[in-house]
């Protein structure tokens, strides 16, 4: 039986609280931690949590409760210094997205994991749904052939209060907006699906949040081998119509599902009727794919508790959080300095250390209000 322990919680605590619950044969919630006093103790009596004991100190927790396992769900500017605190206690680690507001603070993380042995785990609940699993499978199918476009909408809303807590709308707390904060999602799904890109360019704005500074809506563009891909990270979309399209030259796939084949007439026009072969095996695809059995939060981690008894590496490792922070850096350099990035970035790149978007990033407003909690509907 593992023993697990949560430092963190806010909202998103109890999505790593329901997970755990889940498994009962496998762990036991045994600690939570927050640095607010008295609120531990709080979420643990609110979740039935009985037996679980609640910390004021998230380094108290770490060193005292014998814990096998670990959920951060706390801040992004505090990930790094607690995942790292955990990991060379021999603590395995799941650490909520994003991994760390800097590519710095990710390789120390990453660092930390390879001294200690341990697991690290970054939360990546979108890679644990079967719509999106399905598009995985089509895409690795090769039956869309070579990719020529991926538009990736992560539209989202959140009103003016939003940002009103304590660590949001800001560049040193909060690490950035949309992109690094909502988009993250995403783009662990564009880099789970197509790998990589060579080039970013971007834009950011702050388009409707006069109560922050940060950017709440950015557009950038990636280029692939031949293609290109598009990203919109947003929190001003009324409606967060979301959607993954993948263009490929033989057929189109998308989530919410759409599957379009085009054959061309004599003329190079599509043809009527398209190609309804190849939209019959994509369509046999997603009819044979076995439904997940655990999905979301919960779908990560049962696969990580599986990899801790079975001395395997997660689905969702440290290094894919790696890589997703370098997308966003390099979404965040191109925005800022109106130029194109290739990457890998490398470590002597200004934007590589931690503290380096902060001076470099553009103020859009000032933060106006600091509460400590929202109100949540």
């Amino acid at each position: 039986m593992l023993r697990i322990g949560i430092i963190g919680t806010g909202s998103i605590a109890s999505a790593h609280i329901s997970g755990y619950l889940a498994f009962p044969g496998q762990c036991e919630i045994v600690a939570l931690a927050d640095v607010m006093p008295g609120k531990a103790a709080e979420k643990a009596e609110a979740s039935g949590l009985t037996d679980a004991i609640g910390y004021d100190d998230p380094l108290r927790m770490i060193a005292e409760a014998r814990l096998d396992l670990v959920s951060i769900a706390t801040p992004p500017s505090s990930h790094a210094a607690l995942a790292i605190a955990a990991l060379d206690a021999g603590v395995n680690v799941l650490v909520e997205k994003p991994m760390a507001p800097s590519l710095e603070e990710c390789d120390a993380m990453l660092a930390a994991q390879e001294r200690s042995g341990k697991l690290l785990s970054v939360v990546a609940q979108n890679r644990f749904r079967d719509d999106l699993a399905t598009l995985k499978s089509v895409v690795e199918s090769g039956l869309l052939g070579p990719i020529s476009h991926v538009r990736v909408d992560s539209a989202w809303w959140r009103g003016l209060p939003y940002y009103d807590l304590w660590w949001r709308g800001t560049w040193e707390k909060e690490g950035g907006g949309s992109t690094l904060n909502h988009a993250i999602h995403h783009i662990d799904l564009l880099l789970w699906l197509l790998g990589r890109p060579t080039e970013i360019t971007a834009m950011i704005a702050n388009a409707q949040h006069h109560n922050s500074e940060v950017e709440d809506l950015s557009v950038a563009v990636f280029r692939y081998e031949r293609g290109l891909a598009q990203l919109t990270s947003s929190v001003v979309h009324h409606g967060e119509e979301q959607e993954i399209v993948v263009q490929g030259e033989s057929a189109r796939v998308s989530q919410p599902w759409k599957v379009i084949a085009e054959r061309a007439d004599g003329g190079g026009f599509p043809a009527e009727g398209g190609d309804p072969d190849i939209v019959a095996a994509i369509e046999a695809i997603a009819a044979q794919r076995e439904p997940l059995r655990h999905r979301g939060h919960e779908g990560q981690i049962g696969d990580l508790l599986a990899a801790v008894r079975d001395g395997r590496e997660p689905l969702a490792d440290g290094r894919d959080g790696r890589n997703a922070i370098e997308v966003v850096t390099a979404i965040y350099k191109a925005g800022i300095e109106r130029t194109f990035v290739s990457l890998p970035l490398k470590a002597d790149d200004p934007y590589y250390r931690a503290g380096q978007l902060v001076a470099h990033a553009p103020r859009f407003f000032e933060k106006q209000t600091s509460l400590v909690e929202v109100a949540a509907s």
